[in-house]
């Protein structure tokens, strides 16, 4: 039995299929194939790339919410009702599907269950904050396998809309003029540039000072221009930053409170703020967070509560497939003469990071290098970028936060020690975005390590393989117009 989780209908559809031996032989994002960024509806390409790659017709469908709870709560917030069916959901996927009976799941479970069942760990506490599932914003779950390794999930407290940790950084994504939904990374790298000037302000307006995690506004409906009208975006950003992070310090304390492990799951698209990971490990010594914790994440999560017990993690490459051998040395002969180089080749990550598979490289080492790339990717200069790097090399030129012996999936940042040696990949406060390779035989390894005994170098710049605006390149014809528009070699 082949079980095949499904995210589709609000934000980021997704596909993934964990097959009868536990192995997740595919995960893929619509956005991908259908070329729309955050494509909401299931694209025909990436079902059929997905039943490709099972290896059984037996098929078992999981959807990663309950609709109709959820679409009790639009009703109840004011987005209107309208009732879901599968043929709106899914579109014309599911008639092309035999029109299956399909499983559905609470939205913070699956994300608890995409978490713990690709862990390590044999039980955790699980912490789950984001925008919003179907009611829940926030969980705390103990989680563990029973006698048939079977994964338990006992939810020990949650927060319910419109509070939201999750929905208050998308309002302040949109009142400095970015997109809510898509560009709250941008002001993530923003705040470094800015001093918390509003934190009080914002303190004041938005939290209920007699419960700590609660709002004493819905800021589902955003906070308008009219907030703080004069301030500069910076100081919005860093103020913000600060007070999630703040919030994010109380829901981990109450999870030591209520949890019965000392290791964290942590999921949800709030984990995906890599700024605010720095500070998990004052509270947990033993982290795991899987490397696509927000919506599209949860079809794996689906999948994973369809199968029950834990599935197999090597890595997250896991989607749509570019034959071939990793081109190391063609790679390494680009960076050596031209500096930067794209690379689209194997299994394409799952999740937000290109991580190798569909990455623009370049020459971490040079004061110009982030500014081409920052031309050729079409987007704002005080973004920062990220290095990666050979593993044990990692404490010889950062300090990693406690907690975070390696940071495979770039999910936290890290205080560079030598900044002026790599001026491309260090952000205006010193830090980075760290991405680091064990010795596992992949490419990006090898190439690494041709990298490092040609210059002396171990890591380079990595960033995602797209224009932005746009996904990351999926497939050679992608590869191929990406090279015609940008003039950037892509090698595969």
């Amino acid at each position: 039995m082949n079980h095949v989780g499904i995210s589709a209908g609000f934000h980021d559809a997704a596909v993934s299929v964990v097959d009868r031996a536990g192995d997740i032989v595919f995960a893929g994002h619509s956005e991908r194939y259908s070329k729309q960024k955050h494509d909401r509806n299931l694209c025909q390409d990436l079902v059929t790339d997905a039943l490709r790659h099972a290896n059984s017709r037996s098929m078992e469908y999981h959807y990663y919410e309950r609709p109709w709870i959820k679409t009790l709560r639009q009703a109840y917030s004011g987005e209107g009702f309208v009732w879901p069916t599968w043929d709106r959901l899914l579109g014309p996927v599911y008639n092309t599907l035999g029109r299956p009976e399909i499983q559905t799941h609470g939205h913070h479970l699956c994300h608890a269950a995409a978490g713990f069942q690709t862990s390590p760990f044999d039980k955790a506490t699980v912490v789950i904050i984001d925008a919003i599932g179907e009611f829940d914003t926030i969980t705390i779950w103990d989680a563990k396998y029973d006698s048939n390794g079977h994964a338990q999930y006992k939810k020990l407290w949650s927060q319910h809309y419109p509070h939201s940790i999750g929905l208050m950084y998308s309002a302040m994504t949109a009142r400095v003029g970015l997109r809510p939904m898509d560009e709250e990374y941008i002001l993530m790298g923003m705040a470094a540039y800015g001093e918390p000037k509003y934190l009080r302000e914002m303190q004041q307006a938005f939290l209920n000072p007699r419960e700590k995690l609660k709002f004493a506004q819905n800021l589902h409906v955003g906070v308008g221009d009219d907030f703080l009208p004069n301030a500069d975006p910076m100081d919005i950003a860093c103020s913000v930053q600060l007070m999630v992070e703040q919030l994010i310090r109380n829901v981990l304390g109450r999870a030591r409170g209520e949890g019965r492990s000392r290791n964290l799951v942590y999921g949800g698209g709030v984990a995906l703020n890599c700024v605010a990971n720095r500070m998990l490990g004052d509270y947990y010594e033993r982290i795991w967070i899987v490397p696509n914790p927000g919506d599209a994440g949860n079809s794996l999560g689906a999948a994973c509560l369809g199968y029950r017990k834990k599935v197999t993690w090597t890595n997250s490459f896991l989607g749509h497939d570019i034959p071939g051998d990793y081109p190391v040395n063609t790679l390494l002969d680009h960076l050596l003469t031209d500096k930067i180089v794209g690379v689209a080749s194997g299994r394409a990550e799952f999740g937000p990071r290109a991580l190798g598979n569909r990455s623009l490289l370049a020459d971490p080492r040079g004061y110009s290098i982030k500014n081409r790339v920052n031309e050729i990717k079409r987007r704002q200069k005080f973004r920062p970028f990220a290095p990666v790097i050979l593993e044990e090399y990692v404490n010889d030129y950062f300090e990693m936060p406690y907690g975070f012996k390696n940071s495979r999936y770039m999910q936290t940042t890290a205080n560079c020690i030598k900044p002026d040696l790599f001026p491309a990949i260090v952000h205006v406060d010193g830090t980075s975005r760290v991405q680091t390779v064990p010795k596992d035989g992949s490419g990006i390894r090898e190439l690494l390590e041709k990298w490092y005994f040609m210059t002396n170098c171990p890591m380079l710049l990595n960033t995602s393989l797209n224009i932005r605006g746009e996904p990351m390149v999926n497939d050679r014809k992608d590869a191929d117009r990406f090279e015609r528009l940008y003039g950037v070699k892509v090698c595969s």
